[in-house]
């Protein structure tokens, strides 16, 4: 990917998908989870979100990002 400002892109296209990462409170109100989406106009960029603060700006991130991160998109139903 070309050297661009992800924080530009229009993100109302993106279909967040959650993951959720078994804490042991159990329940959506216990559970922490967060939402991935790939940006439509941009291969290969995404936005990551906190399903608890579905109102607040996601992070952005290019998929070698995630994956340095230890991030894998394919837990979301995602390819990079």
């Amino acid at each position: 990917m070309s050297e661009r400002n992800l924080y530009a892109l229009d993100l109302a296209g993106v279909e967040f998908n959650r993951a959720c990462g078994g804490n042991q409170g159990g329940g959506d109100d216990g559970e922490s989870c967060v939402t991935l989406g790939a940006v439509p106009e941009v291969p290969g960029a995404f936005a990551l979100g906190d399903s608890k603060r579905p109102d607040a700006q996601p992070l952005l991130f290019t998929g070698e990002e995630l994956t340095a991160a230890g991030i894998d998109p394919a837990r979301f139903g995602l390819s990079v």
